[in-house]
């Protein structure tokens, strides 16, 4: 069990929150009237929202399959959000049992339901209340280091968070401090949103506006500079339900304004 307790004082439901509205925007239940309005807000400026986020959910499993099968056995993901299944360690347990899954998110409510989830999950798995803005506060977390050895290969998981980091929060410095810790064989799976496919700026302004976290859309030259340090796997960076297909991309996926990656590190 953790070593965080989640309290309902800390629990802050007047202001939306990415993983709430995240979670509305899937059709999930754990959510507010607030985040719904959010969701709604953001579907009603940029109609294919949904359409994107499902195709990013299903990146992420695809690029956790593979990296299990490129033998990695360990996995943090940071920003994971509220448990949607299949979550991160089904995915990753189904190709190989003993996979170690450490998750990490900032808004109490997740901790609360993942804790839930967890108790469930058999072991090999941990949730950590912490923010992806202090790096270093993630990886000297007791919880993670009881589920990950960093002198092995780690899969690190930043899907649809860095966009919530300001640049004055400095992103990059921040991958950069995460990959350091990292040794060689690790892998970085990223997404992140993008204006480059649609003029967005009136949803990431009224996104910004409203919810806990500003959405800060990034060109594809940005968001490649965060895998600095990696090796791209092909194809590169690419919009999420390009990113090696396991079937046909919904309709309207030309539109999609999320870019989606993994990549090696092989110092």
């Amino acid at each position: 069990m953790s070593q965080d307790h989640v309290r309902i004082e800390d629990i802050d439901t007047s202001r939306p929150h990415p993983a709430r509205i995240y979670d509305y925007l899937l059709g999930g239940k754990d959510n507010y009237e607030v985040d719904q309005q959010a969701g709604e807000a953001l579907a009603a400026s940029a109609p294919e929202v949904r359409i994107g986020l499902r195709a990013n959910r299903a990146f992420m499993r695809r690029a956790v399959r593979h990296v299990v099968g490129g033998g990695v056995r360990q996995i943090l993901d940071i920003g994971t959000g509220l448990p949607t299944s299949p979550n991160v360690h089904e995915v990753a347990q189904e190709l190989a049992p003993g996979v170690r899954v450490a998750y990490v998110d900032n808004d109490p409510i997740v901790k609360a339901h993942a804790d839930a989830l967890l108790s469930r999950s058999g072991g090999g798995t941990s949730t950590v209340l912490a923010d992806l803005r202090d790096p270093r506060a993630v990886l000297e977390h007791p919880d993670v280091r009881r589920i990950i050895d960093f002198d092995e290969p780690v899969a690190l998981l930043l899907v649809a968070v860095v966009h919530f980091l300001t640049d004055a929060e400095k992103p990059g410095e921040i991958v950069a401090t995460l990959r350091d810790a990292l040794p060689t064989g690790s892998f970085l799976v990223l997404s992140h949103a993008t204006g480059d496919f649609a003029d967005r700026t009136d949803a990431q302004a009224e996104y910004s506006r409203k919810a806990t976290a500003t959405l800060n859309l990034r060109p594809r030259a940005e968001v490649e500079r965060l895998f600095d340090g990696f090796e791209l796997v092909d194809p590169g960076l690419a919009q999420v339900p390009f990113w090696r297909p396991d079937g046909p991309p919904p309709e309207r996926s030309e539109e999609i304004g999320i870019y989606g990656g993994v990549a090696r590190i092989t110092r």
